[in-house]
């Protein structure tokens, strides 16, 4: 629940007041019903939650037309929704927790925090990720020392040891995005938090590795 918290609230955020439809849209066009098992379902019940526990405010918008895709209900589709300043609030600390936590078996809470990390500092963005590199440091030398004393366990198959390898080839991966990562925002990729304009043009194909 707590990633799908973060998408609603953030996608609400960009474009509030926001009927739940255009949340659910915009979201569904960054694809994350695969990365983040978000359905139009979740979408639409994260929204009565939030409202609930006072995240998110709701205004009727007199004489729209309800939405065909909007759960039944005689106000579907005319509701519109904005972040209170609790909504705010859990809507930050949400980014945090998604860029300066590792989260090594829930790749959906980087793709989130990625998604809004123009909501903090360019500056605290790149320490968030400084400091991730240092977590995937630590715990690729953990499981490293893992792998050796299950390939040493004669009461376990054998192939169980690949469950490591394989985890030990992502942190490698992720460590190298997270350097070239750093150098792009340093080098003034993107927009973030305070600042009048894009600095440089987003990321294209000249910023993509080469083929081996």
């Amino acid at each position: 629940m707590s990633v799908t918290r973060l998408l609603v609230l953030g996608a609400v955020r960009i474009f509030q007041p926001a009927h739940g439809y255009l949340v659910r849209r915009e979201l569904l066009s960054w694809q994350a019903d695969q990365w983040a098992h978000l359905n139009p379902g979740s979408v639409y019940n994260a929204l009565r939650t939030l409202s609930r526990d006072g995240l998110l405010a709701t205004d009727d918008e007199p004489g729209a037309p309800p939405s065909p895709t909007a759960p039944p209900g005689p106000a579907a589709g005319k509701v519109r929704y904005r972040l209170t300043g609790d909504g705010e609030t859990e809507f930050q600390r949400l980014v945090r927790l998604a860029l300066w936590e590792l989260h090594p078996y829930e790749p959906d809470w980087l793709l989130a925090g990625m998604s809004f990390w123009w909501a903090l500092s360019r500056q605290e963005v790149l320490d968030a990720l400084s400091a991730r590199r240092t977590q995937l440091e630590g715990r690729q030398v953990a499981t490293e020392y893992a792998a050796k004393a299950v390939g040493q366990s004669p009461f376990k198959p054998e192939s169980v040891v690949e469950h490591f390898l394989l985890h030990i080839e992502q942190l490698r991966g992720e460590l190298a995005w997270v350097d070239a990562t750093r150098e792009r925002i340093a080098a003034g990729a993107y927009w973030f938090d305070g600042e009048p304009d894009l600095q440089v043009p987003p990321p294209g194909d000249s910023w993509l590795p080469s083929r081996p």
